[in-house]
């Protein structure tokens, strides 16, 4: 009997299906329907080993074993596609790996014959197609560049490695006017895909798709067995990179040599980050109303201190008003309140940034930073002209659930009681929210959006009380009860796709950045620390390309050259990270990074640390070369090594994200506050448990 539990996770395998064929295959290019058709068909999850099945729908190879891989889809398709099957159609394919690309041949063509020559790779195979019911799939073990006599000739060939030629035999079994797809190339690392169509007896009609990658064919007929395993380059594009000609985002071309050296000619070294001269990089800011600094991890000690260091200067030489986070509003208001000394009549009876991950504010580095910011408040002549500190996430739905009663509490208790009434629909879910959302989307409980929003809309017209009362208090409550409405909505959303989830988040995010630089004025100034992925111009990164926005093209699109965007890397060194959500935080050590990366590049500038203008080089050349995509890396509060190209990578374009780079070759964790230290700290400290 089916679980609930799986049947929740084939509709999701379902719908991350739905949106690779959708908003990738059909997107990049592929536009046979019966391809697209079989592509949304069939299970890619029960092709792939169980520790990789969270990865099944990116659009990236994925290693099954003994040095082979399942193709990506888009290869997978773009080959399909390039037979040009049909429904009576006899197949034969070379390579049949998990078996998945024969299923999805299978949903086309007749009949399949799909060859491979690792006997435990065949079995596997052999039994994943039986157990999922392709009748119409036969496989064989063997030497598949000598092709398969006994079932020919074949309508369509299909070749999943790369050969430095095209094979005798399976020209000789391709039937008159039937269609070859294999990659050649006398390099083990890379091919051309050509199509070859035998147009009479002796006639065969050759066409290049574009340049890919493969693992090498092995056989008679192609490599020897003893040239099996060897390494691709270093510099080498990923395996099954898709053809050029399809418009995929993954790069087939190497590096210029030259790069690091230019890198290195305009690199600005950074000899310590407390000493390090600014005054460059804050020229180049300018008049900028917006500063956005980001970070390529959340757990890295060099990101936060060299964050802290340009924000002291932007507020003491530029005077700007600011700092907005990516932490949740009441918790980042507990700082606030400390660095503008600010006293409340009651205390919060409740501890902030208690929520996973807790490293990520609550350490050392931003410690500092607070104690500082404090310091300089006291400087201010008045509370009003003292520099905020605030958070934009979404995450704290019944902190700030609770926020807005206490402040209900105190200025109407009529009004609170309605909102208790209101906000009640979402208290049985307050131990964990997502359960909510996924509980309103099957229709087994009702949605709380009508209420939550009609707090919001009581809470914003209530702007006459600012007058009479403490504004800043009102303008609190407004702000809480506008992530309840946002975070309602997140939860009950998150199950449609991770990009619906995700730019509502940066939405709300972004929304919450334009209600402080009004609250602030017209002339108000911010700086934003968020993650690289979220402050980098989405529109220069794949996930862009497909529907995907964040807070830092928004300030783009809205504010233009008003907006100063700041990225940051590392090669390796140390994180503070967890394996998992929710899962306890460790001390990882980052791997060297990608041969296809930025950070790659940067590396092999051998400088320890730099700035690097972007998009006011002085080398147009730099800036452009940098432009072609590649790979860059992105360590959230989850770090998982051993699968880091898949996790933690993705395709950009790095002068298109930012206007500045900053580099750390090698970096180390964050320093934790644990209990024993916030013990160590006065006790009006915006960590402890108690404001006194």
């Amino acid at each position: 009997m089916v679980s609930d539990r799986e049947k929740l996770a084939a509709s999701d395998f379902q719908r991350q299906r739905e949106q690779l064929v959708e908003r990738e295959l059909r997107m990049l290019g592929i536009r046979d329907e019966a391809v697209l058709r079989a592509m949304r068909s069939v299970p890619r999850e029960d092709f792939v080993a169980e520790e990789m099945r969270e990865f099944t729908y990116r659009n990236a190879p994925l290693e099954i074993g003994l040095g082979q891989t399942i193709s990506q889809p888009l290869i997978v398709a773009h080959m399909a596609e390039a037979l040009e099957i049909g429904p009576e159609d006899r197949v034969l394919e070379i390579g049949a790996g998990s078996g998945y690309a024969a299923a999805v041949l299978a949903q086309i063509a007749k009949e399949v014959f799909t060859i491979e020559r690792h006997r435990e790779l065949s079995d596997l195979a052999t039994e994943r197609l039986s157990r999922l019911g392709y009748a119409n799939v036969h496989v064989l073990w063997g030497d598949g560049t000598l092709g398969w006599p006994d079932e020919a000739p074949f309508d369509a060939i299909v070749v999943a490695a790369g050969s430095p030629r095209v094979p005798p035999a399976l020209l000789e079994q391709l039937r008159i006017g039937g269609r070859l797809v294999i990659p050649v190339g006398q390099q083990e690392d890379a091919q051309q895909l050509m199509r070859v169509i035998r147009r009479e007896e002796n006639d065969y009609e050759y066409e290049e798709l574009g340049a890919v990658r493969f693992v090498p064919l092995i056989g008679e007929a192609a490599w020897p067995a003893e040239e099996e395993g060897n390494p691709p380059p270093a510099n080498s594009p990923p395996a099954n990179s898709p053809p050029a000609s399809s418009r995929t985002a993954v790069r087939t071309d190497r590096p210029r040599p030259s790069l690091p050296d230019l890198i290195r000619e305009v690199a600005e070294p950074i000899s310590s980050i407390e000493s390090a001269d600014l005054e460059p990089l804050l020229k180049r800011i300018g008049d900028a109303r917006i500063v956005l600094i980001g970070e390529a991890s959340h757990g890295t000690s060099e990101f936060y201190r060299i964050r802290a260091i340009i924000t002291q200067s932007l507020i003491e030489q530029r005077s700007f008003d600011f700092v907005a986070v990516e932490a949740d509003w009441p918790d980042a208001y507990r700082i606030h309140d400390f660095v503008t000394h600010r006293q409340r009549a009651e205390p919060h009876e409740w501890e902030a940034f208690s929520r996973f991950p807790t490293w990520m504010w609550r350490n050392e580095e931003v410690l500092d930073f607070i104690h500082w910011l404090r310091e300089f408040n006291l400087s201010r002549p008045s509370r009003e002209q003292r520099v905020g500190f605030y958070g934009l996430d979404l995450y704290s739905l019944f902190t700030s659930i609770h926020r807005v009663l206490e402040y209900l509490d105190d200025v109407d208790p009529q009004a609170a009681a309605i909102a208790r009434t209101r906000y009640g629909c979402l208290t049985p879910w307050e131990s964990d929210p997502a359960i909510y959302g996924q509980a309103a989307l099957s229709g087994r409980y009702r949605s709380c959006e009508e209420e939550a929003v009609k707090m919001l809309r009581e809470l914003s017209a209530r702007q006459a009380e600012a007058a009479m009362r403490n504004g800043e208090d009102l303008f609190d409550a407004q702000l809480n009860a506008r992530l309840v409405a946002d975070a309602e909505q997140y939860y009950r959303i998150m199950y449609y796709g991770a990009n619906e989830s995700w730019n509502h988040r940066d939405t709300h995010m972004y929304e919450t950045l334009e209600s402080l630089l009004q609250r602030y004025g017209p002339d108000s100034k911010a700086v934003v620390w968020e993650h690289n992925s979220h402050l980098g111009n989405a529109a220069a990164t794949q996930f862009g390309k497909y529907g995907q926005i964040n807070i830092g093209q928004l300030c783009r699109e809205a504010y233009g050259s008003q907006v100063y965007a700041i990225g940051q890397g590392t090669d390796h060194g140390t994180v503070a990270a967890a394996s998992e959500w929710e899962g306890a935080m460790q001390f990882k050590k980052v791997r060297p990074s990608h041969p296809d990366s930025y950070e790659r590049l940067m590396h092999l500038a051998e400088i320890e640390a730099f700035f690097l203008p972007l998009s006011s080089s002085s080398h147009p050349q730099l800036t452009s070369a940098l432009a072609a995509r590649r790979l860059e890396r992105a360590i959230g509060v989850i770090y998982r090594p051993e699968s880091e190209r898949l996790s933690h990578y993705f395709d950009a374009s790095l002068p298109g994200q930012f206007d500045e780079w900053i580099w750390f070759d090698e970096t180390s964790a964050v320093h934790p506050l644990t209990t024993e230290q916030l013990a160590e700290h006065e006790s009006s400290h915006p960590f402890a448990t108690f404001d006194r």
